[in-house]
């Protein structure tokens, strides 16, 4: 094997830990299956024996499950809350989880509090629905942007300053991220900044029709096969793939700075790099951060793949530069 070749494959615990789980086939999947796999995965990301490979939490943070009550239904969330310190309310950072049709915020423990230690802020990470046979994508954008609302109208009850928010999402989480800074804009609730971790942007026909796809279709993190599973279910049949599609958004301008992380070995990393482009086309900074030999998902495994940890001190750098 050359190094050429060594050096576009992810580390090999990532390979043998992703080799070892059993997911349904995305062609033939039935409900029932995605269910229990989707149950499975979350319950395993939850539990103690992943803590070495998905990292642990920063020491001293608070770590909580709290219910945000909105009019029509209640969003759990994943509270991260740094030591008590002297000098007011703290920023708000909301954070939103990858996985689409899997996925959970205690999955994101390591990263999420080491943010809120770091700049210091509050890290909320959305427990948003996950996309499945009766669930779109247009749901969790809901979930995220409601959050998101909700919080900086009741910013008092959570002990955070409204003036300096940011969003933060993971893969699909991005695009509900990157949605959401969209509605904010919109709304004209201020932002400060958005972080958006190797983001899928694009959920039309043309999601596949990358480069990136193409070449890492096989990647052990995210096959392309799954990639179509997961378009597929997030928008069903008549619903209007570009109103979930950031890239396709109609005005990107006025939007929050922007950090776009990119692993190289991921299938979507193409999407990254020409959301970013749309982004500073369109007059709203954003910074490109590509992280070589780190596949999709690497920053939620830190004991794994050492570029997350390069990643994560890129993330706070940002945000605290944002957010003051």
């Amino acid at each position: 094997m050359s190094a050429t070749t060594r050096a576009q494959r992810p580390p090999l615990g990532v390979r043998l830990l992703y080799g070892l789980r059993r997911e349904p086939d995305p062609s033939t999947v039935t409900p029932e299956e995605l269910a229990a796999a989707s149950e499975a995965q979350n319950r395993l990301a939850a539990s103690g024996v992943m803590r070495p490979f998905i990292g642990f939490p920063a020491r001293g943070v608070a770590i909580d499950w709290r219910r945000v009550e909105l009019p029509d239904r209640a969003v759990p969330v994943r509270v991260h809350r740094p030591p008590r310190r002297s000098g007011g309310a703290l920023p708000l950072v909301v954070h939103v989880h990858g996985g689409g049709f899997a996925g959970t915020a205690a999955q994101c423990d390591w990263v999420a509090s080491h943010v809120a230690a770091r700049l210091p802020a509050v890290v909320v990470s959305v427990e948003h629905r996950l996309v499945s046979f009766d669930v779109p994508m247009s749901a969790a954008v809901d979930d995220g942007w409601d959050v998101l609302r909700h919080i900086v109208k009741h910013a008092g009850e959570w002990g955070v300053d409204p003036a300096r928010a940011a969003v933060f999402g993971e893969s699909a989480g991005a695009l509900i991220a990157a949605l959401a800074a969209i509605r904010a804009r919109d709304a004209a609730l201020p932002l400060r900044a958005q972080v958006l971790v190797n983001p899928c942007v694009d959920l039309t026909s043309t999601a596949l029709d990358y480069a990136s796809v193409s070449e890492h279709a096989d990647s052990p993190t995210l096959t392309a096969e799954r990639l179509e599973l997961f378009r597929r279910l997030a928008v069903p049949e008549g619903a209007d793939a570009g109103a979930v599609s950031p890239l396709y958004a109609e005005d990107l301008s006025g939007l929050p700075p922007a950090l776009v992380v990119v692993p190289v070995l991921d299938p979507i990393a193409d999407h990254g790099r020409v959301y970013a482009e749309r982004l500073n086309e369109a007059g709203t900074p954003a910074r490109l951060s590509e992280h070589p030999r780190a596949g999709h998902a690497f920053i939620s495994m830190p004991g794994l793949v050492p570029q997350a940890r390069a990643a994560r001190d890129r993330i706070v750098g940002f945000l605290r530069e944002r957010l003051g």
